[in-house]
């Protein structure tokens, strides 16, 4: 009721329709219109934190918890002031795939077999009308799965790469998987929307932070967030490095990927260190 009333405001403003894409309508439409029951979440989240007490007879107040996570932060897959928005967020510094982990072992360990289903069930952000040919998925949202997230959030905090050193690694240790032209595709894929979307990490809730990849902004790292996310030099050295190992047809054995090698064959690291790493094995 409220997200239609939302709608019929903008309607009675700008005397425009919007429309989800589901219906037609375009992206910007789309997103302003997920926005909205995002903000709205947040909105009742607070409004029961504070009620709930009063409804059973207590006095105080409840602490709003938060639910996003590393993954969602580094991408930017979140609305500014949405349910990413709480008091405070236990798994906010944590990526998808170790909450996967944990959800997985405690539901075996620790005989919660709900959290099983809660595992397996496809992450989505529940913001777009499900049809019967259309479903919302986080992964087909943001052009890249969790599991790359979580590659792409170590090796950018714990091995402090930026895009080069990063393409890289990846063409080490995704050798044999992907060309180096699909390796940049990806690379400069997750720089764009990071780029973009940084400035989203200075508002996160307080997280308990339990691991070093975490990009909040505030505590944990600090770091400048805004971005040119065209990236021009980094991105031509990525396209220059490209040129090289196709002509060569030899990528992933020059002198970056020997000493991605040599750390991979101790089971250790993932590929290329980056200049200044102090420890090209933590979290590894």
């Amino acid at each position: 009721m409220i997200f239609n009333l939302r709608r019929k405001s903008i309607l009675l403003l700008e005397n425009i329709s919007c429309l989800l894409q589901v219906d037609g309508g375009s992206n910007t439409e789309n997103l302003g219109l997920q926005n909205i029951q995002a903000r709205i979440r947040m909105v009742l989240a607070f409004m029961m934190a504070s009620l709930m007490p009063w409804v059973h007879n207590k006095s105080g107040f409840y602490l709003v918890l938060g639910s996003s996570n590393v993954d969602e932060g580094l991408r930017g897959y979140l609305t500014k002031y949405d349910c990413s928005s709480a008091d405070v967020n236990p798994i906010g510094s944590v990526s998808k795939q170790d909450l996967r982990a944990f959800l997985r072992w405690a539901a075996i360990h620790l005989k919660y077999s709900s959290l099983a289903e809660v595992e397996a069930a496809p992450p989505t952000a529940e913001l777009e009308p499900i049809r019967a040919n259309y479903n919302q998925l986080d992964e087909i949202d943001m052009g890249m799965t969790y599991e790359e997230l979580s590659i792409y959030g170590r090796l950018r905090k714990i091995f402090r790469c930026g895009p080069v050193s990063m393409f890289q690694n990846l063409c080490h240790s995704w050798c044999g998987r992907l060309s180096p032209s699909e390796v940049a595709d990806k690379v400069k894929h997750f720089f764009k929307y990071y780029a973009i979307n940084r400035h989203k990490m200075t508002v996160l809730t307080p997280s308990y932070h339990a691991e070093s990849y975490s990009p909040e902004d505030n505590r944990f790292d600090l770091r400048q967030f805004l971005y040119n996310s065209r990236w021009p030099y980094q991105f031509r050295k990525i396209n220059e490095l490209v040129q090289e190992m196709d002509k060569d047809g030899k990528w992933g054995t020059s002198a970056e990927g020997k000493l991605g090698a040599q750390t991979g064959a101790q089971g250790t690291g993932m590929g290329v260190v980056a200049a200044g790493s102090a420890n090209p094995s933590a979290g590894f």
